[in-house]
């Protein structure tokens, strides 16, 4: 496992949990028997579906993924209805009650629950995995491992698995522990050498006294002995407290939102921004109007942690290939022409800049801290955070999926939303996006007492939408 993906073991808690997933709403009744023969099928070819941890003695060295032999999948795949007519309200509430439950690490970190009782002969499938097994794309892998391109495509063969890779001696896993152990200094100073020009990036370690100007003066002179282009600097963001900063509980809401796919793109066309720009402003714009209704709006921009895939187009590889990069939400801008412009430039300044030299300083900071204290230092880094000056306000994300109807046994697939994760560092707000045949599906997880009314954000992205619209005339 990569230390990267280790992380993800370690920080997790019963407070921060770190699932991600995924539900898609079905047109027509499914069962779990359906589902079951579905994934007997698709766990023959898709090797995250098999993946199990095991732990090295002591926790000297990161976990290995081996092959689970035999996947119970009457454990992984379950069943669960809502009181005939469920209502979108009911279903999120019920999604946020299975997502802030811990996977089970003795079989392989995924589940998914067929959900019927909606209303218009409608089910839903939510899918949940552990991020330590993938980040947002590959979890669009995983959700869309489940569907199928036609209503009726020619089965495979529900044969056995492939063959297993083979399982470490406990003598092996040792013998490598230690030399791990022993290149561990190496491997510190070259993580730390990594990680400086990349200080600014950091979250609070960019606000500390001198973290910028040492970061810009390492990149200067790496930059100059390679020969490397000029990478944009970046500006000094101080983070403004927020109802939904602060320690989380165990506890979550969600709620959901599809916006129609083209007007986004018309927007995005009219302004000469992009479509992330436009999901971010889009999202800057509901979560401000919450602060006002709130009366919590800061007189600073929000800043928002925004992740960058790493993942080569079409890689289905396990596993975390992810980076993050703050930016501000320029939240206190009234005018949404105005606000639209400045996050896009702030959204460019990042991006040329990731471009040029894409921020490594996560996994160099994954690297450096030894296998045995990960747990630990995770933990005690969250619990610091929590309590301290906020790192980031909320998460902000965009997973691009596919543009062509999906099926899932047999039931088109209508639209897609994702379910991501909060946690002590992060904040207690999450508001992603999920592309899918034109619609776009925008998925908020919050915390629940620090969001009590998580709809009035879901409302308030249409509101944004409709807001930009009438800018375009």
């Amino acid at each position: 496992m990569s230390a990267l993906d280790t992380q993800f073991l370690g920080y997790e808690s019963d407070i921060n949990v770190a699932n991600i997933g995924g539900l898609s709403i079905a047109d027509g009744q499914l069962s779990r028997g359906d589902l079951i023969e579905l994934a007997k099928e698709r766990c023959a070819v898709t090797p995250m579906l098999r993946q199990r941890l095991m732990t090295v003695p002591l926790g000297l060295d990161r976990p290995y993924w081996v092959e689970d032999e035999a996947v119970d999948l009457g454990y992984h795949v379950r069943e669960l209805a809502l009181p005939r007519p469920g209502n979108d309200q009911q279903l999120a509430e019920l999604v946020a009650w299975l997502h802030e439950q811990r996977l089970d690490r003795r079989y392989p970190l995924w589940e998914v629950y067929v959900i019927s009782g909606l209303r218009g002969r409608r089910a839903a499938v939510y899918v949940k995995a552990h991020h330590a097994t993938v980040d947002g794309v590959g979890g669009a892998v995983l959700l869309n491992a489940f569907m199928d391109r036609e209503p009726s495509p020619p089965r495979q063969q529900s044969g056995p698995c492939a063959q297993p890779d083979r399982v470490p001696p406990r003598a092996e896993i040792l013998a490598r522990s230690v030399a791990g152990m022993v290149a561990l200094p190496a491997r510190l100073t070259r993580s730390v050498v990594e990680t400086v020009p990349y200080l600014d990036e950091i979250p609070l370690v960019s606000q500390l006294p001198g973290a910028v100007p040492v970061s810009r003066a390492v990149r200067s002179v790496t930059r100059r002995l390679a020969g490397l282009e000029r990478v944009p600097e970046l500006p000094s963001l101080a983070v403004p407290w927020t109802p939904f900063n602060g320690p989380i509980s165990r506890h979550r809401r969600f709620a959901f939102s599809d916006l129609p796919l083209d007007e986004v793109k018309g927007i995005k066309n009219a302004f000469g921004v992009t479509v992330n720009d436009v999901i971010v402003d889009l999202a800057a714009t509901a979560v401000r109007r919450w602060l006002i209704g709130h009366d919590a709006l800061p007189d600073e921009p929000l800043v928002a942690c925004v992740p960058f895939a790493l993942r080569k187009k079409g890689a289905e590889e396990t596993g975390n290939r992810v980076t993050v990069m703050l930016t501000s939400l320029e939240t206190q801008i009234a005018d949404p022409r105005e606000r639209l412009q400045a996050i896009h430039e702030a959204m460019q300044k990042i991006k040329e800049r990731f471009d040029l030299a894409p921020a490594q300083w996560l996994e160099g900071l994954c690297e450096s801290v030894p296998c045995a204290l990960t747990g630990l230092a995770d933990r005690a880094l969250f619990g610091l955070l929590a309590r301290g000056r906020p790192a980031v306000n909320l998460t902000v994300s965009n997973v691009p999926g596919p543009q062509v109807p999906l099926y899932v046994c047999g039931r088109a697939v209508l639209v897609q939303y994702p379910v991501s994760l909060i946690n002590d560092a992060g904040g207690g707000l999450n508001i992603t996006g999920f592309s899918y045949n034109g619609e776009l599906g925008m998925g908020i997880v919050v915390d629940r007492a620090m969001v009590p009314d998580v709809w009035h954000i879901a409302d308030y992205l249409h509101d944004a939408l409709e807001e930009l619209r009438s800018l375009v005339g």
